[in-house]
């Protein structure tokens, strides 16, 4: 899909951070926009600012968390807007702990809203795509999913799993014109999970590196207009490490320990559930 322009996409996730810069990407294209979170105060300030810039822009409210919201979303959005053109599978939650810390609650939601969400959305709108003869979906997975990291085993797991999903799908849908990309961003300054943890005074080593909401948002829209099955979006070169850590697994334990990203994470952690890690 290289022509972006009336097209019309829902975005997750976008009360801030990655999902609302994906939106204004999108609508520097001509994109129509349905934006969906659960924070109604921000998606309302976003839907007045892509008015402004004349796009068509609506907000529906969601907590991904619960199973029936994703049909739900899905209903009110073509209800409000018609057919889906784009999705893009931008919510996720994280909670830096150890795992045993981990309520079972908590593992739920993570599965729910990082993964079970994507799945429900992409197979409620994919029909209509196949219907069609065209449509787009993105999955904004994380550079944790390539590795997995102490401390952040459920977020790793569950965004490894859409790197899986988007292959899985381009696989089975590779005869139709319907395009699968998964996106993976390292640290993000400016919003989401890394943007909380400078917040707390934790900075994570230089050789880690860091990106920005910007230039997340822009490889989103640079893997729909390509079809380009995975991006990554980092502030070091990651597909040389990515690639050996496939040939040698053992390597991840001292990638993870010695750049530093086992000891981050178990700091965060320790800070905000109080627990202590070594």
């Amino acid at each position: 899909m290289k022509e972006l322009t009336a097209a019309t996409a829902l975005v997750t996730g976008a009360s801030g951070g990655i999902g609302r810069a994906i939106c204004l990407e999108l609508a520097g294209c001509g994109v129509n926009l349905v934006v969906s979170g659960r924070q109604t105060g921000p998606l309302h300030e976003l839907v007045s600012d892509l008015h402004a810039k004349k796009i068509r822009a609506v907000a529906i409210s969601a907590d991904l968390a619960q199973t029936v919201a994703a049909e739900d979303l899905i209903e009110r959005a073509e209800r409000e807007f018609g057919p889906i053109d784009i999705l893009i599978n931008n919510a996720g939650v994280e909670r830096p702990a150890a795992f045993t810390d981990t309520t079972a609650e908590q593992i739920r939601t993570m599965v729910e809203v990082n993964l079970t969400a994507a799945m429900l959305l992409t197979r409620r709108v994919l029909p209509g795509m196949l219907q069609r003869g065209r449509g787009h979906i993105v999955f904004v997975s994380s550079g944790l999913a390539k590795m997995g990291s102490a401390y952040q085993a459920p977020y790793s797991a569950t965004k490894a799993a859409l790197i899986a999903l988007s292959h899985a799908l381009r696989a089975e849908y590779r005869d139709t014109r319907i395009g699968f990309s998964v996106v993976c961003p390292g640290l993000v300054t400016g919003a989401g999970m890394y943007q909380r943890m400078l917040d707390e005074g934790f900075r994570a080593k230089p050789i880690l590196g860091t990106t920005t909401t910007r230039r997340v948002a822009r490889k989103v829209v640079a893997a729909i207009r390509h079809d380009r099955p995975e991006t990554h979006c980092t502030g070091t070169p990651v597909r040389p490490l990515a690639a050996a850590l496939q040939l040698l697994p053992r390597l991840t334990e001292v990638v993870t320990t010695h750049t530093g990203m086992t000891d981050l994470f178990g700091r965060v952690a320790a800070s905000r559930t109080g627990a202590h890690y070594p």
